[in-house]
């Protein structure tokens, strides 16, 4: 027989992003009580022993991270890497879409004061927004909102969490 927390362990690391529960009861066979509790002994188990890995949950879902004290050392690990981050025209485009959603480009342009096709494209293209209806105007323009990967990629629980939008 399969040790479970050992293989929810495994699953976690060998995922190397957020798995979501429905995904660990499929695997598994366990269910949502019983996932919960291995994921809170692991938890306990990382804690106890000052791992360098901790167990987090974000948008429903379990992820396995290296602790956030050991950021600068990975980075300058990772340092010389090709990375594929985001711009800072798309990080404000997305920034916009989070706080307004559901926004239209044209709400969103007339924001940036600029375009923001391309942005637009390469933001759907990497699963951070996606188009979650048409407003109810002339031409039935499309309207963006944020996807689970973007909570995941921010470590976000839920919108909720974001920093509230300061008053203009």
């Amino acid at each position: 027989m399969v040790n479970q927390k050992a293989l929810i362990e495994a699953l976690l690391f060998a995922a190397g992003k957020p798995v979501s529960v429905k995904k660990l009861k499929d695997l598994t066979g366990l269910n949502s009580k019983e996932l919960r509790s291995i994921f809170e002994e692991l938890q306990s188990d990382y804690l106890s022993r000052d791992s360098g890995l901790e167990l987090r949950e974000v948008a429903g879902a379990f992820f396995m991270t290296t602790q956030e004290d050991h950021a600068p050392f990975i980075k300058k690990f990772f340092a010389g890497r090709e990375q594929q981050g985001l711009s800072q025209a798309a990080l404000e485009t997305l920034a916009i879409i989070a706080y307004k959603q559901p926004v239209t480009r044209l709400e969103i342009e007339a924001i940036r004061g600029v375009k923001v096709d391309k942005i637009l494209d390469r933001l759907v293209g990497k699963n951070l927004i996606k188009e979650v209806g048409r407003k109810s105007t002339l031409g039935r323009p499309i309207l963006y909102g944020t996807t689970r990967e973007f909570l995941q990629h921010f470590g976000l629980n839920s919108l909720s969490d974001l920093i509230p939008a300061q008053k203009q």
